[in-house]
């Protein structure tokens, strides 16, 4: 076990891989795609309720996608820091007239 990783944190980490691999292979990107090009196909026609259904289904698994499937906006990062680390920071302000210097 890394350090300062508790068990419960461990654990929890691998449910997280064990669901995202069962939704990978779930295929339901795949099926989300499949019923989006259903209802966009202009040669196909459908009924408002074959298109509320697949609309439905759609939500439900995009709901279950982004629950267990990291977004690109959520990355989690985990880093052992070695060495000292260089924390100055140097702020300037710039004005947006030309004029004034």
């Amino acid at each position: 076990m890394e350090s300062g990783v508790s068990r419960a944190e461990a654990n929890k980490a691998i449910r997280q891989d064990a669901l995202r691999e069962q939704l990978a292979n779930g295929k339901h990107v795949e099926h989300v795609i499949d019923m989006a090009n259903k209802i966009a196909d202009l040669d196909n026609a459908l009924e408002s309720s074959d298109i509320h259904r697949l609309k439905t289904a759609s939500d439900i698994k995009l709901k279950l996608i982004n629950k267990y499937l990291s977004d690109t906006k959520q990355v989690e990062l985990q880093a052992e820091l070695t060495g000292s680390v260089d924390t100055n920071l140097n702020i300037s302000f710039v004005s947006g007239s030309p004029d004034s210097k």
